[in-house]
């Protein structure tokens, strides 16, 4: 068995925390840099998905206005305007030409 004296150990624990802090330096560098990579990365997808879409056909023509107030009974406002919606694509013709005077859940 070998006898290591006061400052030969003293040195062999600051190599062993120099590595120790070396490692950790090089882990934080390594973690710093693929943050930066992945940021990068995720903003150049974010400005393709936000370029402006081409611009859509020529939309055909609407009747002017709003075919005025309707009353709904025991229905949701988001409910009222699905269905008016399905009503005015079966019935071919743009919603603002359709009258709708209420809206009432039916229930069985």
């Amino acid at each position: 068995m070998t006898n290591i004296t006061l400052g030969e150990a003293g040195i062999i624990a600051l190599l062993g925390y120099a590595v120790v802090f070396f490692g950790l330096i090089l882990l934080m560098a390594v973690t710093v840099l693929l943050g930066k990579f992945f940021v990068a990365t995720t903003k150049k997808t974010a400005a393709k998905e936000d370029a402006p879409a081409p611009a859509p056909a020529a939309a055909p023509v609407t009747a002017p206005g709003t075919a005025g107030d309707i009353k709904l009974y025991n229905v949701e406002p988001k409910t009222a305007a699905m269905l008016m919606a399905i009503v005015a694509d079966k019935l071919q013709k743009p919603l603002n030409e359709l009258r709708f005077i209420s809206i009432k859940e039916v229930e069985e």
